[in-house]
C-alpha cells in the first residue's frame, strides 16, 4: 500500500499545487486587470500562466521524485535529475521571455495611445522591436549555459578552453567581422533614429517601406510587394533617401514636352481642377510654369504635394494622365511637333559638278 500511496502523493499533489497556484495567481491577474483597464501589462502577464505551471511542477517534482522510493527512480536518480533540471531551466527561460514580453509591449501599447506622433511612434515601435531581439538572445545564452554547466564533462572542457580563450578571440573577431559590424550597425539604427519600422526609403533605386529591422538585416517592402533584404551596415556607410525623416509630406512634379502654342493660362485653369477632383491631393500648393525651352518644344513643370509617398505618386499619375487627355481633346496644337518641308532640287551648273547639298541629275539610260 505504501508503495503506491508514497508516488501518488509525490505526483498527485504536485500536479495538485501547480494548478492551484497557477489558477490563484491567474484569478488575482483578471481582478488586477479588471481594476485597471488602463494598463495592458496585468492582461499581457496571463500569458504566462502555462511557463509559470511548468516550472512550479517540474520544481516540485525536482525536490520531491526520490521520496517515490520507486526501484527504477533509484536506479537512475541521476539522469532524471538531470533531465528535470533541463527543464527547469527552459521554463525559467520561457516564463522570463513571456515576461519581458508582456512588459514591453504594455509600454508600447500605452506609449502609443498617448501620442500623436507618428514619426516618434515608428522610432519606439523599432527600437522596443529591437530591444526584445536583444533580451531574448541574452536569455537564450543564458539558458544554454545553465544547461552546459549541468554536464560535468563540458564544464571540464570549458575550464580547459579558458587558457586559450584570447586566441580563440581574436580569430572569432577576425571571422564574424561582418557580423559584428552589422550587429553594431544594427544599435545605431535603434538607437540613431537612422530609419525606423514604417519609413519611405529610396535604396538602389528601388523605393518602398521598412517593413522589419533585426540585428543583422533590413527588409524593405517595394510597391509591387517584393522584399529587398539588405545587411544593417549598408545603411550606415552608403547614402540613401528617407522620405519619412521630418515628415511623410512630399512634394512632386510631373514634366510635359509640349508645342510654343500651347495655353498655359488654360492649362493652369485645368490642373487646378484636376486636383480639386483628385482625393490624394492634400491641398497644400501647385503650380505650373515653363522650366525650359527649346527650337522645337517647352519644358513644363507642374509640381503638386500630398501627405505620404503613396499619395504623391497618384496625383503625379492623375494629372499626367488628364492634363494629356484634355490637351488631345481640345488643344491638339499644343503636343510637340515635328516640322517638316519638302526638299527643292537646283540644276547643275553646265559644265561643273553640282554644288555640296544640290541633286545629281541621272542621265537618261536608253533602255525602255
Amino acid at each position: 500500500m505504501d508503495h503506491l500511496l508514497r508516488p501518488l502523493i509525490v505526483f498527485g499533489g504536485s500536479v495538485l499545487l501547480t494548478l492551484t497556484l497557477g489558477w490563484i495567481v491567474d484569478l488575482l491577474l483578471r481582478r488586477v486587470d479588471g481594476r485597471h483597464p488602463e494598463t495592458p501589462l496585468w492582461g499581457l502577464l496571463r500569458r504566462c500562466r502555462l511557463p509559470l505551471q511548468v516550472l512550479l511542477l517540474t520544481s516540485a517534482l525536482r525536490g520531491t521524485y526520490r521520496q517515490t522510493r520507486w526501484t527504477v527512480i533509484e536506479t537512475h536518480h541521476t539522469g532524471i535529475g538531470r533531465a528535470l533540471s533541463l527543464v527547469l531551466i527552459g521554463a525559467g527561460a520561457w516564463l522570463v521571455l513571456r515576461i519581458v514580453s508582456a512588459a514591453v509591449e504594455s509600454t508600447y501599447a500605452r506609449y502609443a495611445s498617448s501620442t500623436r506622433d507618428p514619426a516618434r511612434l515608428r522610432r519606439v515601435r523599432t527600437q522596443v522591436t529591437l530591444i526584445m531581439r536583444i533580451v531574448t538572445a541574452v536569455v537564450v545564452v543564458v539558458a544554454l549555459a545553465a544547461i552546459l554547466l549541468t554536464f560535468p564533462d563540458l564544464r571540464a572542457v570549458g575550464t580547459s578552453m579558458l587558457a586559450s580563450a584570447g586566441i580563440i578571440g581574436i580569430v572569432a573577431g577576425v571571422a564574424a567581422q561582418s557580423t559584428l559590424g552589422n550587429l553594431f550597425a544594427g544599435f545605431q539604427i535603434a538607437f540613431g533614429d537612422m530609419v525606423r519600422i514604417g519609413d519611405t526609403v529610396v535604396v538602389d533605386g528601388e523605393w518602398g517601406v521598412v517593413e522589419e529591422i533585426t540585428l543583422t538585416f533590413l527588409a524593405v517592402r517595394t510597391w509591387d510587394e517584393r522584399r529587398i533584404t539588405m545587411p544593417v551596415s549598408y545603411f550606415t556607410s552608403t547614402p540613401f533617401e528617407n522620405w519619412s525623416r521630418g515628415g511623410v509630406q512630399m512634394t512632386g512634379t510631373v514634366f510635359f514636352q509640349l508645342d510654343h502654342s500651347a495655353p498655359m493660362r488654360l492649362m493652369r485653369e485645368r490642373l487646378h481642377e484636376i486636383l480639386l477632383e483628385c482625393p490624394a491631393w492634400d491641398g497644400r500648393t501647385w503650380s505650373l510654369a515653363v522650366t525650359d525651352t527649346t527650337p522645337t518644344t517647352i519644358e513644363v513643370r507642374a509640381v503638386v504635394t500630398a501627405k505620404d509617398a503613396d499619395d504623391i505618386w497618384t496625383v503625379r499619375c492623375a494629372v499626367r494622365e488628364q492634363l494629356i487627355g484634355w490637351l488631345v481633346e481640345h488643344h491638339p496644337y499644343a503636343l510637340p511637333r515635328i516640322a517638316t518641308e519638302p526638299g527643292t532640287v537646283l540644276p547643275a551648273p553646265r559644265g561643273g559638278r553640282p554644288a555640296v547639298g544640290e541633286a545629281i541629275e541621272q542621265p537618261p539610260t536608253g533602255r525602255g
